[in-house]
């Protein structure tokens, strides 16, 4: 999977480390902290391999997927989580920022797709972790973010027909808020967004990474094509 070493992404790692699947995760910086997520998926009887990769250089996730190729010797399920947030208006934020947007949370679940197709039997499973400001974003400042989670929903759709021939699944999971370092439950933007929200408090880690349990297992074959919400009544 791409970006597990915080947050959600760490949360899948231990997840599906304690189903019983060899994890390979890619992190962009801190080498310890991608140890203690090593670690934590050890400690729940798992294996795990961190891969420092960012997802902003083409080559890196080339090279991350043949990694985890010759550490595992395939591909079962991609999980593509990288992402990165720059908010403000068209008007104000830098190029950099959108190309960054644009690069990693799009461009490179392309790369890591392609890549890991070449190594996926029957049976496989991609999971894109999108984000509900694909559907609703109502606050001003979101419009290229909510581009590219817009754009990972249509790539989801588009490859659920050209991958079913070969029973393998493809789906858009939307968290909406979800208590994170980066994202905190107690943050200065928190009470903002709970007060466009069904549910009174934040999603966490551990229940996005349920869904994406569920979502990589075998009861979840009919189910492709589909962006699916975690996001407590964000966009009800």
């Amino acid at each position: 999977m791409t970006g597990g070493s915080r947050g959600v992404g760490a949360g899948v790692v231990a997840r599906l480390a304690a189903d019983g699947a060899q994890v390979a995760f890619t992190y962009a910086s801190s080498k310890e902290r991608a140890e203690a997520v090593v670690d934590a998926a050890v400690e729940a009887g798992g294996t795990a391999l961190a891969i420092r990769a960012d997802s902003l250089h083409e080559q890196d996730v080339v090279s991350a997927v043949a990694q985890t190729i010759d550490r595992f010797g395939g591909v079962d399920i991609l999980v593509n989580n990288a992402a990165v947030g720059s908010f403000g208006t068209i008007t104000d934020l830098a190029m950099a920022d959108i190309d960054a947007m644009l690069t990693i949370n799009v461009r490179s679940a392309v790369v890591a797709i392609r890549e890991s197709l070449a190594h996926m039997g029957s049976g496989g499973r991609i999971i894109n972790v999108g984000s509900i400001n694909a559907d609703r974003t109502p606050f001003p400042g979101q419009s290229v973010y909510a581009l590219t989670k817009g754009a990972i929903a249509s790539l989801t759709r588009g490859l659920a027909r050209e991958l079913a021939p070969r029973a393998i699944t493809i789906n858009n999971l939307q968290p909406g808020p979800t208590d994170t370092d980066a994202n905190p439950a107690d943050g200065p933007l928190a009470a903002g967004m709970l007060g466009v929200m069904a549910s009174d408090r934040f999603g966490t880690a551990a229940e996005v990474a349920a869904f994406v349990s569920y979502l990589a297992g075998p009861e979840a074959a009919f189910i492709t094509g589909a962006s699916l919400d975690i996001d407590g009544g964000f966009a009800a």
